[in-house]
């Protein structure tokens, strides 16, 4: 997959970190194998326009890259909030673009269980934050305790202000890219541009509305891409079947009007947020999410007003969900609805008896 990020020589890494959100991400197995493609003791020039990810990747590639015996300069090509801020940490040289934001805060995750099971992962998180902090201040000079009372202030800086406390070494004037696809809101204290940019654009954890604009290497080259994606769509219609293209036709019909029947039935009115779990993050059929739906407690309305907040009671669960998060490699969490289990599985067992 590194040539999805390995872009004219430089590797491109724009939107989730260790995923693929808005039909944009990109993992530490993708950096590796960019790593291996362009040689160990290749110069490497790494542009970053990315809201954050999941912990672990986000430090794993810091260390792939901080290994690498070439030098790294990393350019942040408009924003690298969260986990993407670890990575940048990895440049010899750390260039902020004219506009560009960088952002640092506390890791996030939900756990479920018992008192116990919520200590033992506050102490993860806390560990977590301890490392990250030890990386910040690094490469910063500032003392740790410093940068981890930021951390849980959650700490936005432009390209003048990242250059004075040390987590860049320089700012130039070239124009900042557009900025990377996410939903912004879920940030306690992101800009006022990037809240209204997310709320217009319709940018939310499942990646629906506008994109924003692609990576920073495509500028320039949209017809050698456009010619490149029209050979891959030839290659590809060569070389599948009639028959497979049909089933994948289908296949894709039929997921389609699945994630329709949920989304617009009478139940999901009100629980538009469980509705969408269902339909997006599970396999559950129609009946079998309608009759979720309709044994859940329905959310109060929220105001016209603060349509571009994020939603106080659902923020930590948001926020794991696509931003900063700590999870072990094989554990990730999407964001957990609140539901009547108890009451879900009783009408199951009751519906298995009538059966």
């Amino acid at each position: 997959m590194s040539g999805s990020i390995l872009k004219d020589g430089e590797i491109v890494l724009y939107g989730f970190v260790g995923d693929d959100y808005f039909d944009e991400g990109f993992t530490s197995t993708d950096v590796i194998n960019a790593l291996m493609e362009l040689g160990r003791e290749a110069d490497v020039v790494v542009r970053i326009n990315s809201a954050g990810g999941y912990v672990h990747e986000g430090l794993a590639i810091y260390n792939a890259l901080t290994a690498h015996k070439g030098e790294v300069t990393v350019h942040v090509d408009a924003i690298a909030a969260s986990s993407a801020s670890i990575i940048a940490m990895a440049g010899d040289r750390r260039i902020m673009r004219t506009g560009s934001l960088m952002m640092i805060h506390d890791p996030a995750t939900v756990t479920f269980g018992t008192a116990d099971d919520h200590d033992k992962q506050r102490s993860v998180l806390d560990k977590w934050a301890d490392e990250m902090a030890g990386i910040y201040a690094d490469r910063t000079g500032l003392a740790a305790s410093d940068v981890r009372e930021d951390m849980k202030k959650e700490l936005w800086m432009n390209g003048e202000e990242a250059v004075d406390l040390g987590f860049a070494t320089s700012a130039e004037s070239d124009e900042a890219e557009a900025f990377a696809a996410f939903d912004y809101r879920v940030f306690a204290h992101a800009p006022k541009e990037l809240r209204t940019l997310a709320a217009k654009n319709a940018w939310t954890l499942r990646g629906k509305g506008k994109k924003a604009g692609s990576s920073a290497a495509a500028t320039g080259h949209k017809k050698e891409n456009s010619m490149s994606k029209e050979k891959t769509a030839d290659t590809t219609a060569a070389g599948n079947s009639e028959a497979v293209a049909t089933a994948q036709a289908e296949g894709a019909k039929a997921a389609k009007a699945r994630i329709k029947a949920i989304m617009t039935s009478d139940e999901a009115k009100d629980r538009e947020g469980l509705a969408e779990h269902f339909a997006y993050e599970t396999e559950m059929s129609v009946d079998e999410a309608v009759a979720a739906l309709a044994a859940a407690p329905k959310s109060a309305p929220q105001a016209a007003d603060d349509a571009d907040k994020p939603n106080p009671a659902g923020y930590e669960q948001s926020r794991v969900a696509a931003s900063g998060q700590a999870q072990p490699e094989g554990q990730k969490q999407r964001v957990r609805a609140s539901i009547n289990r108890g009451e879900i599985y009783a009408m199951r067992r009751k519906q298995s008896r009538e059966g």
